[in-house]
């Protein structure tokens, strides 16, 4: 399933890698307008997640994940081939991570139906974090093959990864969920479960600084070197794969932390570190290369950390019944505050002078700060309504 989802991964973020390079200057897009581009991909996911996730409550999960890895794939190729400007090119990456909504949770889904009972947070764990080696090899092919052959080159490679979990979806054997009754689409249980709803409010204010900063890491490492300049091997290509990667052992031990010192004090934690070396990379956004690239591997360790403790704690606490529907949920919120990260963070640096601007980079940086400083509020109000 890892190996599949590294597939499912390859064009996750061929847009934003390729974004302020290549998509921005050819179509003449303002910072906003390209974030807005980069969000169509969560606001796709996000509006077919509930229905999707939820429907692995009624039909075997290998299904919809099936179904979403194809559609991902084909709305990848469709937009090296159509994609034209702003508008073609928003709606068909929408397609694109409407597709993914049937890939990600929904693959978490047939993961743990077929996992023995007991506790499985390391093994979702394990899955959400490969997240991040996918991520990675998303900006490294994404950006070399754009570099050597055109972005339109990088979409057409990067469209064929899904046939990795196409294959998968075929190799593990069919299990069907228990017949049940009612509304499909039904959170009623879901909002009444506090401790899982904290969960996924948190998970939302992680995947706000997340995609916030993975759709403009290429744009802000190609301002460091354009203005501090840096070693010739210490490339956007390098520095987004890096990030990227480095997360997967990040979130591994940050969850590891979790069940040592307990899920709410480690991710509240982690998160208030990442909010302060956000501020300290937008406050030092002039300051030397290697100090920035310094400081932004810290960043990589710190935004990911919280992520495998989050969903772990979610799906442990979801009522197994409505397991289902507490994903999509997730997933919604989750996905629904990325679009805005990415969306929010190009408006930033719009209103503080662009992606050649300090103060632009500085306000992008408090935006995300701000963002990820909201998850322990989460944690807390939920702490509060469990104990009334």
């Amino acid at each position: 399933m890892c190996v599949g989802q590294l597939g499912n991964l390859l064009p996750h973020v061929t847009l934003s890698a390729n974004l302020a390079q290549h998509l921005m200057p050819a179509w003449g897009l303002s910072a906003a307008e390209g974030g807005l581009m980069a969000s169509g991909y969560a606001f796709g996911y996000m509006l077919a997640v509930p229905v999707l996730t939820t429907l692995t409550d009624r039909i075997d999960a290998r299904i919809v994940l099936l179904c979403g890895s194809i559609v991902s794939g084909l709305a990848t190729l469709a937009f090296g081939i159509f994609a034209d400007g702003f508008w073609s090119g928003t709606l068909i990456w929408s397609l694109a991570g409407l597709g993914f909504a049937g890939a990600y949770m929904p693959g978490l889904k047939a993961l743990t139906d077929r996992l023995p009972a007991g506790d499985t947070s390391r093994a979702v764990t394990l899955y959400t974090s490969s997240f991040s080696v996918g991520v990675g090899l998303s900006f490294l092919v994404a950006q070399v093959l754009a570099d050597r052959w055109g972005w339109r080159t990088a979409f057409y490679v990067t469209g064929v990864g899904p046939i990795a979990m196409v294959a998968a979806c075929f190799l593990i054997e069919e299990r069907q969920p228990a017949p049940k009754a009612g509304r499909l689409l039904n959170f009623a249980p879901v909002f009444a479960n506090r401790e899982a709803l904290g969960y996924i409010l948190g998970y939302g204010a992680h995947c706000f600084e997340l995609y916030g900063i993975r759709t403009w890491l290429v744009g802000f490492w190609t301002f460091v070197v354009a203005h501090q300049g840096a070693p010739s091997w210490m490339t956007p290509v390098l520095m987004s794969f890096c990030f990227a990667v480095i997360s997967m052992p990040a979130s591994i031990l940050g969850n590891e932390a979790a069940l040592k010192f307990g899920r709410h004090r480690a991710i509240t934690v982690v998160m208030i570190a990442s909010a302060c070396v956000a501020l300290v990379i937008g406050f030092n956004a002039t300051a030397p290369s290697w100090v920035l690239a310094l400081l932004l591997m810290i960043y990589g360790l710190t935004v990911p950390a919280d992520s495998g403790a989050l969903t772990a704690g979610m799906s442990a606490a979801a009522v197994s019944e409505h397991r289902g529907a507490t994903l999509a949920l997730h997933s919604t919120v989750g996905f629904g505050l990325s679009a805005l990260g990415a969306w929010g963070t190009g408006v930033a640096l719009d209103i503080a002078g662009g992606t050649q601007s300090a103060s632009g980079w500085l306000l992008v940086f408090i935006v995300l700060a701000a963002g990820i400083a909201l998850g322990p509020l989460a944690l807390l109000w939920a702490r509060r309504a469990m104990q009334d």
